[in-house]
């Protein structure tokens, strides 16, 4: 009964939903982006005086000067910075903040989350992230989120979608510090699993129900309760049970690890990301590179679980010794890691943090030494990558969405400016700035 009430609710969301305007903006048949400084995407090379010619909603020419063909809309960005709409690998646009935890389970559901992510999901485009990556949502309201933006129902960005996190019993992705007669045991079919049977089976009924990538926990978390922080989790075999299904899938995975011993494992195991890596050293950054693995640092994370840490009460007593101890370690890992040359591509972990303030990862990176533009590229070239979607994202170039976003002043000689977007086109469609 419950699944058929679920059904209705779900059926008449979309009528309602239907019958309210889309989106009062409508795609240009043409125009023209006059940039004063672009960043490509493609390099590290930064142009000047540049045109980027838009169809619908594709990139159709970038051309040396200010060209304007006729009958095409200017959009007039002669001084500022244009680049590629970003991209940011590490999302949970169903949720924000990291306070009561207990009671958000026992009185939210997937339904409050999925309404609450069209609010998240505006804020994040408005900053500039016309992609993400979003890795872990229970239910699936980031499936639906996903389709009612492309639908065009609500703005927002593009969305990768993990769905469910696959986690072991009592790991990082099972809810933790509820007595066990208020709680239902989850089954494979939520993204728990205890053997690698179990975990092929998550992973195609994830890929059934709408995950693009899948979310494994390889070790425990921080905001989890009552698990080690950093302790491997999944057994090697399980893991290899999840990448080899996933991959037959065509899907990637992204591994959340803090500790050594998982973060090694999971690598060897054959993810595509390790997301937070707190705990690696010089011979984990070998691994990166050998396996070709990319790490999504989500320094952001790290800073906001620590601050939060310092106030008496906020967390369980279990989380907050682990997010004093373990936050803080995640800027001086990327600049180590950055130093030992491991692919890195740009993830916050937003939802810990607040959305839309994404861009102060970048901040984060570039205290680390990364150089700007780097930072930049690693939000644009190397996290479209990572996405698998190179030929459609992360780049101004012919063929790729016009996903263009803009500053008005220059993050190559002060990166704080991308936390000031003054302009966002998405897929040829203006939603902020002219």
């Amino acid at each position: 009964m419950t699944r058929v009430r679920a059904t209705i609710i779900a059926a008449v969301g979309a009528v309602i939903c239907w019958g309210i305007p889309a989106n009062t903006q409508t795609q240009p048949a043409e125009a023209v982006v006059h940039a004063g400084r672009l960043i490509d995407g493609l390099s590290t090379t930064v142009r000047e005086r540049v045109t980027v010619l838009v169809k619908g909603d594709r990139i159709v020419g970038v051309q040396d000067g200010f060209q304007t063909p006729a009958g095409a809309r200017v959009i007039d960005l002669r001084t500022a910075t244009v680049m590629p709409g970003l991209i940011d690998s590490h999302t949970h646009l169903t949720g924000e903040g990291t306070g009561n935890a207990i009671v958000r389970a026992v009185t939210q559901t997937p339904l409050d989350d999925a309404v609450r992510s069209t609010f998240y999901a505006r804020k994040t485009l408005d900053a500039g992230f016309t992609t993400v990556r979003n890795v872990g949502a229970d239910g699936g309201p980031d499936v639906a989120l996903k389709r009612a933006i492309d639908a065009g129902i609500v703005p927002g960005p593009r969305i990768w979608t993990a769905r469910t996190t696959i986690s072991i019993t009592g790991g990082h992705g099972d809810q933790g510090g509820l007595r066990p007669d208020l709680w239902v045991a989850p089954t494979w079919m939520d993204g728990i699993v205890d053997s690698a049977d179990e975990a092929r089976k998550a992973v195609r009924y994830q890929h059934k129900y709408g995950a693009d990538l899948i979310k494994i926990t390889a070790t425990g978390g921080v905001l989890s309760i009552n698990d080690s922080g950093d302790a491997q989790q999944f057994t090697d075999e399980e893991m290899a049970a999840i990448v080899e299904s996933a991959h037959l899938l065509g899907m990637k995975v992204a591994a959340h690890a803090h500790g050594k011993r998982g973060i090694e494992a999971a690598i060897r195991a054959g993810v595509d990301s390790i997301e937070h890596g707190t705990y690696s050293d010089d011979a984990t950054f070998r691994l990166f590179k050998e396996r070709g693995t990319y790490l999504v640092p989500t320094i952001l994370a790290g800073k906001t679980v620590a601050e939060l840490a310092t106030i008496p009460g906020h967390f369980h007593p279990s989380v907050q010794e682990k997010a004093a101890r373990i936050g803080p370690l995640i800027q001086d890992m990327f600049k180590r890691a950055y130093a030992a040359g491991v692919k890195v591509a740009f993830g916050t972990d937003s939802g810990v943090s607040t959305h839309g303030e994404n861009a102060r990862e970048f901040v984060y990176m570039v205290e680390a030494g990364m150089p700007p533009i780097e930072a930049i590229l690693s939000a644009t070239r190397a996290a479209a990558d990572l996405v698998g979607a190179a030929d459609r994202i992360g780049s101004i170039q012919a063929g790729r969405f016009a996903d263009i976003v803009a500053t008005a002043g220059n993050p190559l000689t002060d990166i704080s400016e991308m936390r000031r977007i003054t302009f966002v086109m998405k897929g040829g469609v203006v939603f902020k700035g002219q």
